[in-house]
Order: C-alpha cells, then structure tokens, then sequence
C-alpha cells in the first residue's frame, strides 16, 4: 500500500509534458524493441495459429539452406585464426617490436577504420576482380593466369581477414600499450628470448581483449553479407545472403524468420560466454608501479628483416584498394572498365558529375538524409533514456535500460526479418498502418540498431556529472526541463556530438541492414555501391561509385580525427 501511495506521487510530481515523453519512450521500447522480436517465435512456430516444426523441417530438407549455415560455421571459425593472426602481427610490429617507419605503416593499417562495409569488399574486388588492376597485372605477366581466380570461399576469407583487423588496432593495441615494461625487462635479465618474452609474458596480458575480439570475430564471419554476396558466387552462400533470398518471397519468409533466429540464438549463446569468462578471470597487475613499454629491438639479423618485409607487405595489402580506388575516381569510364591508367584520362569530370547532377547526387542525399534523422533521433532517445535513468533508480528504469540493449544481443539480420514479419500487415501497437514498404522501415531499423552503443556512451556521460550542479539549480528555483538544457546538456554536449558523427558515419554507407528494407525509389549508397560490383553494371556507374567512396573515406577520416585524433595517437 505505502510503495502504490509513493508511485502515485511519483507519477504526480513528473511534468506533464516529460509524462507524455516517458509513455512515447516506453510505446518505441514495446513496439519496435519487444514486439518484433517475440512476434518472430509465432510466425515462425504458431504460423496460423498452430503450434508446427513446419519452417524447421522445410529448413533441414533444404540443401541451400543447410549448406549456407555450414559455409557461415566455416568462415567464423576460419577468420578466428585468419584475423588473429593479422590482427595480432599488425599490434606487434606497430606497437610491441622496434620497426622502422612504424608510424607511416600505422596509417596503412588503419584504412580499415575509414572504410569499412560493402565500400570496401568493392574496393577489394575493384582490385583483384576478373576486371581489376592487380589480375590485369597479373594476367599480363603470367598470360596462362586464371582472370576469375578471385571469388568463392578464399576470396571472402581473404577480404575479411583484412577488413576485421579494426577492433586488433585499436583495442589491442591499447591493451599493449599498458604492458609493465619492468616485467619484460626482468625476463631479458633472466636470459629469457625475445620469443619466449612474447609467448609468455606478453600475450598472457593481453588474453582477456584478444577472448573478447575473437568472439567478436566469429559473430562477425556468421553474420557476414557483403562480402560472401559480392565474392561468395554461387559456390560459397553463407546465411545472411541466403536469408536476405529467402525473406523476398512470402512462401519462405518463416525459413528466413528461422535462418535469423538460429544466428540471434548463436550470438547470445556466445556473448553468454564471453561474459562468463570475463567473470571468471582474474587479470589484474602485480606491479604496483608501472613503467611505460619501450619497443623491443629484435637482435636476430634474419628475423629482423624477415619483420620488415612482413610489416611492408602487410602495408601495401592494406594501402593498395584505398589508393586505386582514390587514383581511379579521377579516370574516365574506359581506364576503370579496363583497368589502365593514362595521364589523358585524368579529370574531375566524375566529382562534377556527382555534385551537380541530381540523378548521380540522389544516393548520396538519401543516405545523408537517412543518417542524419536517424542520428539525431537516436541520440535524443538515448538522451531521454539517460536522463530517467539517472534521476530514478527502481525496477522500471532497470528494465527500460535492459530493453534498450536487446539490439545489442541481437543480429542486425534478425532485427530486419522481426521488423518485416511484424509489419507486413496492419498492426494495432503501430495505428493499423503498414510500414513494410515505406521509407520509415529504414529509419527505424537504423535507430533501433545504434540505441545500445549510443546508450552506453551518452548514459556514461550522464552519469559522470556532478550531481551538486542539479541541486543547485534546482535551489535557485530552476525547472528540470531548464537545468537539463542550460545546466547538463552544454557539460555532455562535446561527447554526445561525437557519438552522433560515429553514427552518422556508421549509418551512411551501411549495406547489411539496409538491404533488406530500403525503399527501391529511394537507394541508398551502399546499395548502388553494391550493384555497381555486379558484371553487367556499367562504366559510368563504377565511376561514380568511386567516387561516392572517396568522399565517404575522406568523411570518415575527419569524422574519426576529430573524435579520436586529438585525444589519442597515431
């Protein structure tokens, strides 16, 4: 009776104008979070209201089917120790060893954190394709040279190896980075190799980032769509383009609905691990003091060079797409379809194209649109979420801020599928309108897809306020609306900011998600980037996708200088 009288108080003290916007706040959760992603069990096991195995069976007597859920397994457990391997070597040779030009090659190894996605399968393609420089090079070398060598298993596994070193340069080599220096030092006095320094003092410390990075890699190979569906071919389908086949056809929606939900169980089950083993662990310090690591030289003369040419082929893997695809966006049709550079057929044609012809911008404006309304609202919903769940603490804002995290735990895959399955028809929750087939799917599944990250920094921010600020203002007679706008939010701005460039970055030339609910009137970049990697794509339109990728790089690369460049080192 005594916490249903204070509920009532609660309830009666809150403005009526933040009551509305906390019952908005709770309707999105319900609607878009919860709903979706129950409504897919039904469709898929209470399909016209009777409990079935139908979808399972029809999945198992599917050898399409079957045979993308082994190629997925196949690539996730690969790129573990593909990306691995890299990851680590590029954190070693940057970070840990003695290597001359580290910084220039830090920047060579970073690319991947500029472009990312579909932009960069098709840069790789653009490279090594039957049409591109490196096979003309190659060809012309070795005329017996297969052209169409680069596709199918190998090919995927080669581009995502490269492309997911990112999370290795950035958190491992932090991670490296605060090594006891004493602790190496201690061990070379011993005799110890330089070898067995690395084995047994060095990579032991850095075992709790390199667990979680590795099951970031398998969720990454399991959930992967550009490049097994830009390079896959026929031979090599894994589960994400094969549920992207599936969810265009109604008869088979409910195996899609079942494809996603066998990838979402994969990836809780995983994360599950992860967070166990991090519980587990016990990783902390014995020094008390630490000193800061210096670059161990490596004395063997072999070895020494053996490193350097390994570290200068690992750069030129990485720098090669980024600098043909910036050179040949400068070219004309003819040198991108042929793969040949000539002074005469450098111009600025394709930019002055893309700038200032409607038809070629309209991609490009789409998705600035898309990811600029996507970003606001994200981060003014994680705004309002932070700001409840700073001011209260009960059993409601425990469940608002777990809800707010399901898309975390989820695949973005089995996200798209809840939102078509659940909004192919009239709903109730949503008004009785639908929304497949309206650009508002879109948008909300980017929103959806960015709450957690978004969450977690601007709730950070929140929480790292003086809580004195608030009380004063609120002595001086201060609403809450005004304290949050005048008082709070220009102390948070500066993070909050940055959070929105990540996202709007993230969302511009994002394919994974959007392939499945783009408007067709309305492409977005990463779709048109897509269709020009197709065969029959013509000239032109590779010429402007080369483009759309240059200026997607350069944003990225401001983006990323003005949130980590000056707060961190190269």
């Amino acid at each position: 009776m005594l916490n249903a009288e204070k509920l009532k108080k609660s309830i009666a003290s809150i403005n009526p104008t933040a009551f509305i916007f906390y019952a908005l706040i709770a309707w999105f959760v319900v609607a878009f979070l919860i709903y979706p992603n129950i409504n897919i069990y039904y469709e898929i096991f209470f399909k016209g209201g009777k409990f079935s195995f139908e979808a399972a069976e029809k999945l198992l007597s599917s050898e399409r089917a079957m045979r993308s859920l082994y190629n997925s397994f196949i690539l996730a457990v690969s790129l573990v120790f593909t990306v691995n391997i890299v990851g680590v070597t590029l954190v070693l040779i940057s970070e840990y060893f003695d290597i001359k030009g580290a910084k220039v090659l830090r920047l060579g190894y970073f690319t991947t954190l500029i472009y990312s996605g579909v932009v960069l399968v098709s840069g790789y393609k653009f490279v090594y394709g039957e049409n591109g420089f490196i096979t003309k090079l190659l060809a012309s070398l070795f005329p017996s040279f297969d052209t169409t060598w680069f596709h199918g298993y190998w090919a995927v596994l080669f581009v995502m190896t490269f492309a997911c070193t990112s999370n290795h340069v950035l958190f491992l080599s932090n991670a490296i980075r605060k090594i006891d220096f004493q602790t190496v030092e201690a061990a070379k006095n011993m005799g110890a190799s330089t070898f067995y320094i690395l084995w047994r003092v060095v990579l032991p410390v850095l075992k709790p980032t390199m667990f979680a990075l590795t099951i970031l890699i398998f969720l990454t190979g399991l959930a992967a769509t550009s490049a097994p569906l830009i390079l896959g071919g026929r031979e090599f389908q894994t589960i994400t383009p094969m549920i992207l086949t599936f969810s265009n056809s109604m008869s088979s929606r409910d195996l899609a609905a079942l494809l996603a939900l066998i990838l979402g169980l994969a990836t809780l089950i995983l994360l599950t691990i992860m967070i166990r083993f991090e519980r587990k662990g016990n990783f902390m310090s014995v020094s008390k003091v630490k000193s800061e690591l210096v670059k161990q030289k490596i004395n063997n003369k072999l070895g020494n060079i053996a490193a350097h040419v390994l570290a200068y082929f690992l750069f030129l893997i990485y720098l090669i797409p980024v600098v043909l695809i910036v050179v040949f966006s400068f070219t004309d049709a003819h040198s991108i379809s042929t793969a040949t550079l000539d002074w005469n057929s450098f111009s600025l044609s394709n930019y002055i194209q893309v700038f200032s012809n409607m038809s070629a911008f309209k991609p490009y404006l789409v998705s600035i649109v898309y990811a600029a309304a996507a970003s606001v609202t994200v981060v003014a919903l994680a705004l309002a979420a932070s700001r409840i769940l700073h001011k209260f603490n009960n059993k409601w804002t425990f469940a608002l801020e777990y809800a707010l995290l399901i898309p975390w735990m989820l695949p973005s895959t089995l996200i798209a599928i809840g939102l078509i399955v659940t909004f192919n028809t009239p709903r109730l929750i949503i008004g009785n309108s639908i929304l497949v087939g309206t650009v508002w799917m879109l948008f909300l599944a980017y929103v959806i897809v960015h709450i957690p990250f978004t969450l977690r920094m601007v709730k950070a921010s929140f929480f790292s306020l003086d809580s004195n600020l608030e009380d004063a203002a609120k002595n001086l007679g201060a609403k809450s609306f005004y304290t949050f706008r005048k008082v709070l939010l220009p102390i948070i701005l500066p993070s909050t900011l940055a959070v929105l460039a990540l996202n709007f970055n993230g969302i511009l030339a994002d394919y994974d998600l959007t392939v499945f609910l783009y408007h067709p009137l309305y492409q977005p970049l990463g779709i048109v980037i897509k269709n020009s990697t197709d065969a029959q794509a013509l000239a032109d339109t590779k010429a402007l996708t080369l483009v759309y990728s240059v200026v997607l790089m350069f944003m990225s690369g401001i983006t990323l200088y003005f949130v980590y460049g000056k707060k961190s080192r190269l």
